[in-house]
């Protein structure tokens, strides 16, 4: 079983293309609902959702003070989390996204400081 970490996420996120970008954002949707059935793991989720919300941005070049890097570790973690076969099959009930989860969240601890800096500049451009 592949081990579900630092590299294994830089690995995924250095092949990612801008086909894989443009299928993360055609299925925003999906890949909501799937992680919403992880459960219990709301920040998590509302992380992943800002992730999300990141690549749509950084894709429409609202927000471009990003790099590459973060945008393609996003676009992969999001994109495992579409995936209908994983390392745990999701139709697998209380299991199936475990797998997901934890692509997730080693995104999401790589990503931190950028992600932040992003949350801040969305709160900033809000429509008052």
């Amino acid at each position: 079983m592949r081990r579900i970490d630092r590299d294994f996420l830089a690995r995924g996120a250095s092949r990612v293309t801008e086909g894989d970008v443009a299928r993360v954002l055609e299925n925003a949707d999906t890949i909501g609902k799937k992680l919403e059935r992880g459960g219990g793991f709301a920040r998590v989720v509302d992380d992943a959702k800002l992730l999300l919300a990141l690549v749509r941005d950084y894709w429409t070049r609202e927000y471009r003070t990003v790099p590459y890097w973060v945008v393609g570790a996003a676009v992969f973690a999001l994109l495992y989390v579409l995936a209908p076969i994983d390392l745990v099959p999701d139709a697998i009930p209380g299991f199936g996204q475990i797998d997901d989860l934890a692509v997730v969240s080693v995104c999401l601890a790589l990503v931190r400081q950028e992600l932040a800096k992003y949350a801040a500049w969305r709160e900033s451009n809000k429509p008052r």
